[in-house]
């Protein structure tokens, strides 16, 4: 019987393709998952990354709750364009305390993964309320409403606990302190600290 011969059996025959393609994705599957239950971490940690402040972590909801990541992404891609414009290319040892990441999936504006420290507060402030007074080019909406909103920080220390379930080495002590960190700023001042902080550990 020829190769053809055998193939077309295969190919005719659909309970006998079931059983082979169900060998063939259960083998591909156990090559790839069955090494991970040997490894004792499988993300290489950062030096320098710390957790959130309170501030930042309230920026961080605001980030998310504003919907920045829809437009914003946080991932560098090992591309020599995206490198040399944004900086080191990202790793998952940056996110590791990030639950959930935001490395996004759309970039219409610039990625924010090295942007702490790349302009100063101020200039974050003004671009914040009227982006087109920073990048004339800009088709960003304004969010002039975070400089009026003032933080409470009533659920800063239950967010600190959750991730201290997830992992994340908060302190009883950053729990404690927790509302007294957060309560007064404006939510533009959270915002702004949250960008500030993304991307040190590998400039």
């Amino acid at each position: 019987m020829s190769i053809l011969d055998k193939h077309k059996i295969l190919e005719t025959n659909a309970t006998l393709l079931l059983v082979c393609s169900f060998l063939v994705v259960t083998i591909g599957g156990l090559v790839q998952i069955a090494p991970l239950f040997w490894l004792e971490n499988t993300i290489e940690e950062v030096e320098g990354m710390r957790p959130y402040t309170p501030l930042e972590l309230a920026g961080r909801d605001i980030y998310i709750r504003e919907g920045c990541y829809n437009c914003h992404s946080q991932m560098i891609r090992p591309l020599r364009a995206e490198t040399e414009r944004y900086g080191h290319y990202s790793v998952a040892g940056e996110s590791v305390w990030d639950h959930p990441f935001q490395w996004g999936s759309k970039r219409t504006g610039p990625d924010l993964a090295r942007v702490g420290g790349r302009y100063s507060d101020k200039w974050h402030e003004v671009h914040l309320i009227d982006p087109r007074a920073v990048v004339p080019q800009s088709n960003m909406p304004g969010f002039p409403w975070l400089a009026e909103n003032v933080l409470d920080g009533k659920l800063t220390a239950q967010k600190i606990e959750v991730f201290r379930g997830f992992g994340v080495p908060y302190t009883q002590e950053d729990v404690d302190n927790a509302q007294k960190a957060v309560e007064g700023k404006t939510e533009m001042q959270a915002l702004i600290a949250y960008l500030q902080s993304l991307g040190h550990a590998l400039k």
